[in-house]
């Protein structure tokens, strides 16, 4: 956190269009919220995301936890429909 953000804080959500290995900026803002805890992550500290279900995580446990989810639902859709 710099001088800047610590009197101003993290103002304006993004609307992000994650890539392979990078993420398109659809509505300019300071931030995006991980998908499973709801905390922002600033754009410059965003690392992990899904480009499937276009999510963004703030950690790599975070972003294991959610791939095993999916996949565990995906799974179980298969099986039964």
């Amino acid at each position: 956190m710099n001088r800047i953000e610590k009197f101003f804080g993290l103002r304006n959500e993004a609307r992000i269009r994650y890539l392979d290995g990078e993420f398109e900026v659809l509505s300019p803002g300071d931030f995006v919220r991980c998908a499973v805890t709801g905390q922002p992550i600033a754009l410059p500290d965003l690392r992990y995301w899904s480009v499937d279900a276009q999510e963004a995580y703030a950690s790599a446990e975070i972003s294991l936890k959610r791939y095993l989810e999916l996949a565990a639902k995906e799974k179980n859709e298969a099986q039964n429909g």
